[in-house]
């Protein structure tokens, strides 16, 4: 597979909107000077809501335990203080895993040639809103699956409702690979 092309900030930043969103706010800053990446922020609940965070390492090394830890208590932290949610919550803190969401640009260049699925909030082509494919290519705007009828489509990336991997062992062996750094 290509390596990954140098990427602006943006690219690296997952796109979120209401709650989701203010918690993104609070937290990518913090993330970002301690090395790490976001993501994903999902809150699962209402009366006592969990705040579920996936968060990536920002020199590609496997995210550890360690990590994990680290990253809790300084979102725990500064999410207390911010206090966003006003109930009762919990926080949950994970790596993005093997067949991780696609949230960001760089996720969908990163893995180019590997097996995907995505949902759309809206139809798309054809009229559907659920595809499956290898993913052909991306950039701002869309991302490109080669579905199974062999067709080729344009996904918008705005009205992508949720996308991730498909676990393979062709995915398996890319994300043991170890990490080349500079």
């Amino acid at each position: 597979m290509p390596d990954t092309p140098p990427e602006s900030t943006a690219d690296n930043r997952p796109s979120h909107s209401g709650l989701e969103g203010r918690i993104a706010d609070i937290i990518m800053p913090r993330l970002e000077a301690m090395g790490y990446e976001l993501v994903r922020v999902q809150i699962i609940g209402k009366e006592s809501p969990t705040v579920q965070i996936m968060a990536d390492r920002a020199d590609n090394a496997p995210f550890t335990l360690d990590d994990c830890t680290e990253v809790s208590h300084l979102l725990s932290a500064v999410l207390d203080v911010e206090d966003p949610i006003s109930s009762a919550w919990t926080l949950e803190v994970s790596s993005a895993g093997i067949d991780r969401p696609l949230t960001r640009l760089k996720d969908w260049l990163r893995y180019a040639g590997y097996e995907a699925k995505a949902e759309l909030n809206f139809p798309g082509p054809g009229g559907r809103k659920r595809f499956t494919g290898v993913i052909i290519s991306a950039d701002a705007q869309f991302a490109q699956l080669k579905i199974e009828t062999g067709e080729t489509v344009a996904l918008k990336l705005a009205d992508i409702r949720k996308a991730k991997l498909i676990l393979t062992d062709a995915l398996i062996a890319f994300s043991t690979q170890p990490v080349l750094t500079n």
